[in-house]
């Protein structure tokens, strides 16, 4: 084959896949609007979710939902599942931090997350027997077939503290990457890990 027409074909080829690629993320990509998922997530950001994930929520996740009551879809984190008991603790110096006993025994663990420490600077206490926020900090149950969630900007979300449990039935899928821009890494990333907790247990 004549080297110019390989060449052509080639590019060609890329052309289309790029073309592809862009319709792919166009048509099946998710657009995220505002800044409750920030840093991890930002405005015009498109997401893409994983294939067969509706329904589905695994701790720490970044989830596409529905919540309760409402018909806008949400792009939030999970926090704590069916059976966990979770609050959310305020002090002068910490004024959030996120406690979780898995499963409802064992040793109650604080979530961190770096991106909640940057930019959690509102007090913030939790849970009401609904999710939402309360007076004073109080471990609640998760209850079967809920999830609780929250924003990766605490300060700036309206989450399970507004909303109360997410319910399972209303999650349209997991978030498997990020599409657009081209520039930035592809995974979500900023996943929060649990640490040991030794102050007071609410």
């Amino acid at each position: 084959m004549n080297p110019r027409r390989a060449a052509g074909a080639v590019l060609g080829t890329g052309v289309l896949l790029c073309l592809l690629a862009w319709v792919v993320v166009t048509a099946l990509g998710v657009r995220v609007d505002g800044t409750s998922m920030a840093p991890t997530l930002h405005q015009g950001d498109r997401i893409l979710v994983a294939p067969g994930s509706t329904g589905e929520a695994h701790r720490f996740d970044v989830v596409l939902l529905r919540a309760t009551g409402k018909d806008a879809l949400l792009v939030k984190r999970v926090i704590a599942l069916p059976g966990d008991r979770v609050a959310i603790v305020s002090t002068p110096d910490q004024p959030f931090q996120v406690l979780l006993q898995e499963r409802g025994r064992g040793p109650v663990y604080r979530v961190v997350a770096p991106q909640w420490a940057a930019q959690a600077h509102r007090t913030s206490a939790c849970c009401g027997p609904d999710g939402t926020r309360s007076a004073r900090p109080d471990l609640r149950t998760v209850p079967e077939g809920a999830f609780f969630y929250l924003g990766d900007n605490p300060d700036l979300s309206d989450d399970s503290r507004a909303y109360g449990w997410g319910e399972l039935g209303r999650v349209e899928g997991r978030v498997g990457l990020r599409a657009f821009p081209v520039s930035s890494s592809p995974g979500i990333g900023n996943r929060p890990v649990l640490e040991e907790y030794r102050g007071p247990v609410p």
